[in-house]
């Protein structure tokens, strides 16, 4: 057996891994990451940079991407849990528009594979949730990207929250204004990463 078990979803290249953990009475230990290790599951990739942000109860971070840097990216909750989603914009995918979900937690210690030509975001379900992805190229400011977090043609089901009924989740300014799919499709967003 591996150190990692690929769990495949329903959309092509989108999947959650499961690290192997040894634990005893003293706590645990496990590699999150190795990249011969990664490779004999399938996700190749040179991740050059790592990110971490906390954030809390309610907060709904996305849906984000980079549009000339796009990156794949490995993500996981290290304190907390959130719900993590990605959603398939490449161009000719036959889950065009489609979004995929996990719940990421400090207990459950698992990570979510997303490719380039996504759009990715997460809602905090725990008093607070520190979360950490790899990337496989660097933040881009000019590149920034995203995609509206309640665009009903999506439809994302987004768990309920307690203390924020309706949706009512605390979003930054910049992601309530991102266009929706129909206005993304009118554009040659992610051309480079069509799927014939």
């Amino acid at each position: 057996m591996g150190k990692f078990k690929r769990i495949d979803t329903n959309i092509e290249g989108v999947c959650i891994i499961e690290p192997t953990i040894y634990g005893d009475d003293r706590g645990y230990f496990f590699e999150s990451y190795e990249k011969s290790d990664f490779e004999k599951i399938g996700i190749n990739g040179d991740f050059v940079q790592d990110n971490q942000s906390r954030s809390k109860k309610g907060v709904l971070r996305g849906l984000h991407f980079q549009k000339f840097h796009s990156q794949a990216k490995i993500v996981r909750c290290i304190k907390g849990k959130v719900f993590d989603v990605a959603v398939d914009l490449r161009p000719g995918s036959k889950t065009y528009g489609k979004w995929e979900g996990v719940i990421l937690s400090e207990e459950n210690k698992k990570m979510f594979y997303i490719p380039r030509g996504f759009a990715h975001g997460f809602l905090v379900l725990s008093d607070e949730a520190e979360f950490c992805y790899k990337v496989d190229d660097i933040y881009d400011f000019k590149s920034e990207g995203g995609l509206v977090w309640n665009d009903p043609d999506i439809n994302i089901d987004w768990p309920n929250v307690e203390g924020f009924e309706n949706r009512n989740y605390i979003t930054s300014e910049k992601d309530e204004k991102w266009p929706n799919i129909n206005e993304l499709k009118k554009t040659n967003l992610f051309e480079e990463y069509r799927v014939n």
